[in-house]
């Protein structure tokens, strides 16, 4: 069965303002589970159908959308950012606050986005600085959001947000749930890794399970 929104999961916005308080406190600790720094200028936010359901609803709150057509046309384009079994989606931020990292950083990491790995096993215990020689890991790349990428990704200049998904096979959710399990960017300006917490994880294998 489909995690997809439809219509009837987007409250109108009289009925959104009597629970928005509450829904905001539950998806900053939501993403606070969700959420990994690799290195000092990358964070990853994993997102599922909690997220992207607040996302939906503060842009037609901040928008004011009335009418159904622009409330569809915004599942349409963020309904495939919703993981389905077997899946991690995330959205790759470069904390870059000032304008001087942003000229230093957005040319320097033209094709980050396809540099985002999950190591699982051994593999992400090398990268976490395990010592050489130890047995081979499984690597998943990432691979950026065809509905996203062609309007994210320049030849000459990245932006500072792309939307990215892993798909795991059943070994692979296993091996993800017995853990060890890293994010590392593998780019030849950026070489970082951090170690998934079991609470992330925890976190994650809902998504990854049906």
């Amino acid at each position: 069965m489909s995690r997809h929104l439809t219509l009837h999961d987007i409250s109108d916005l009289r009925a959104y303002e009597r629970e928005r308080d509450e829904l905001r406190r539950r998806i900053i600790e939501l993403k606070r589970r969700r959420r990994v720094a690799v290195g000092p200028v990358i964070s990853v936010v994993f997102e599922n159908r909690d997220t992207i359901r607040f996302q939906i609803q503060e842009m037609a709150r901040a928008e004011r959308m009335l009418r159904d057509e622009a409330i569809q046309g915004e599942l349409d384009a963020y309904n495939p950012l919703i993981p389905e079994a077997g899946q991690l989606s995330a959205t790759m931020f470069l904390e870059l606050t000032s304008e001087e990292d942003l000229r230093r950083w957005l040319p320097q990491l033209v094709g980050v986005e396809r540099a985002l790995q999950l190591h699982l096993g051994p593999a992400s215990e090398r990268a976490a600085g395990a010592p050489a020689g130890a047995p081979a890991g499984v690597v998943v790349g990432a691979v950026p959001e065809a509905a996203h990428e062609a309007s994210l990704t320049r030849e000459t200049v990245t932006s500072a947000v792309h939307y990215v998904r892993f798909e795991l096979d059943p070994d692979q959710v296993e091996r993800f749930a017995a853990g060890p399990a890293s994010l590392v960017v593998d780019h030849p300006r950026y070489h970082e890794s951090a170690v998934l917490s079991d609470e992330v994880r925890r976190e994650l294998l809902r998504d990854l399970r049906p």
